[in-house]
């Protein structure tokens, strides 16, 4: 039997400003806005390609302190397009970090260990990882 992960909730302070955030600057599909009533919304937001949503909203998810979740992680098959690209779209972005080494030689010497990380409007931090086999 196959157990996957296919939504993460992220806590957020202002719905609209993180939907615009996830959706614009990064770049993830919106799945659904559905509001249920007063104080009840859910925003479901995919990153392209990925199995895992994540949910944004209130009053239909739990309640968390936004910005309390940390290390989030994205993989890419090229961290440093992907640097380029989050930097174009306006999103504050660390370099390029290695961390770590790999246990056998790679193609490229950035795979497995090349690293960025941001976070959103609230604090909750990402990091995003090359592994170009998933690519």
């Amino acid at each position: 039997m196959n157990w996957t992960l296919e939504v993460v909730i992220v806590p957020v302070s202002d719905i609209d400003r993180a939907k615009d955030f996830y959706s614009k600057q990064l770049g993830f599909v919106v799945d659904h806005d559905s509001t249920f009533g007063e104080g009840m919304r859910v925003v479901q937001l995919t990153p392209p390609g990925s199995g895992c949503s994540i949910v944004i909203g209130e009053g239909a998810v739990p309640k968390m302190e936004p910005g309390s979740v940390k290390g989030l992680q994205l993989v890419v098959p090229d961290i440093k397009q992907a640097h380029k690209e989050l930097v174009a779209r306006g999103v504050e972005v660390s370099d390029v970090q290695v961390l770590g080494q790999n246990p056998s030689p790679t193609p490229d010497p950035l795979d497995n260990v090349g690293f960025v990380f941001f976070e959103d409007p609230d604090g909750n931090s990402w990091g995003v990882q090359q592994i170009s086999s998933r690519g």
